[in-house]
């Protein structure tokens, strides 16, 4: 099992105001992370610093076997599906060939090769049905599995995403979650939910942000333990169907 990536004693944030403070985390090939925490707590920050976003106040972030460098990333970004224009006049091949771009190589410059990667991936994902369409003719769902094509397209080591589940349909949200089961076999994942009980039958360690970072190893936490990690998440079930909410917090 080898190292993908560490951050060491991370302060970071925006302008003068600290968001992390002395954050430090290891991730590995076969991990599986759910990062939870309550807004503004630095979930989001923390996704930025190992994408390179922004750059710490102080720490250190080492990246493993040139995971990401000028000319190859090995690191995959699904954002938050309300963050995408899906006005832009973009086909669904286009968007997933994007995912092989990394530097100042220009877009529509791609070999068969890419092509035949990227008709594959929708393949693997069972969207190929809709290469030709353009994104502003997806559904929400449609929609999170292209960018999830393009995410994975060039077979990065570490899968990141933001928030998947928002703004989707129940039936595409379970759906999804059986995606990343398959493709952790191949790749390591962190995702930011604030559903607990949700992905807690699928991720196997779980990081508290709460501009501290509490790692947790193992996908069962109780309220106590979440207490413990300054973590204010109050966890619920309803029948057979776990859901999560926040408690009042500071942040």
């Amino acid at each position: 099992m080898g190292k993908i990536l560490e951050l060491n004693s991370i302060f970071a944030g925006y302008n003068d105001e600290v968001i992390l403070n002395d954050v430090s985390l290891e991730i590995f090939d076969d991990d599986f992370i759910g990062i939870i925490g309550p807004n503004g707590g630095g979930k989001t920050t923390l996704l930025n610093v190992i994408l390179g976003l922004i750059k710490p106040f102080k720490g250190t972030v080492t990246f493993f076997d040139d995971i990401r460098t000028e000319r190859n990333n090995k690191i995959g970004y699904l954002p938050q599906l309300n963050k995408i224009d899906n006005k832009f006049p973009i086909t669904v091949t286009e968007v997933v060939l994007s995912g092989l771009i990394y530097g100042s190589i220009p877009m529509g410059r791609y070999s068969k090769l890419e092509r035949n990667i990227a008709e594959s991936t929708l393949e693997s994902l069972g969207i190929s049905n809709i290469k030709k369409s353009t994104i502003g003719e997806l559904s929400g769902g449609q929609m999170q599995k292209v960018l999830l094509a393009r995410a994975i397209v060039s077979s990065p080591r570490l899968l990141i995403l933001d928030e998947p589940n928002t703004f989707v349909d129940n039936q595409f949200e379970g759906e999804l979650y059986e995606i990343l089961k398959d493709l952790n076999n191949k790749m390591a994942i962190v995702i930011v939910s604030h559903d607990v009980g949700t992905i807690s039958s699928y991720i196997k360690t779980i990081a508290c942000v709460n501009r501290n970072l509490h790692y947790h190893k193992s996908n069962k936490i109780s309220e106590e333990q979440l207490a413990i990690y300054n973590c204010p998440i109050k966890l619920i079930t309803h029948g057979e169907v776990p859901h999560t909410v926040l408690k009042k917090h500071s942040h």
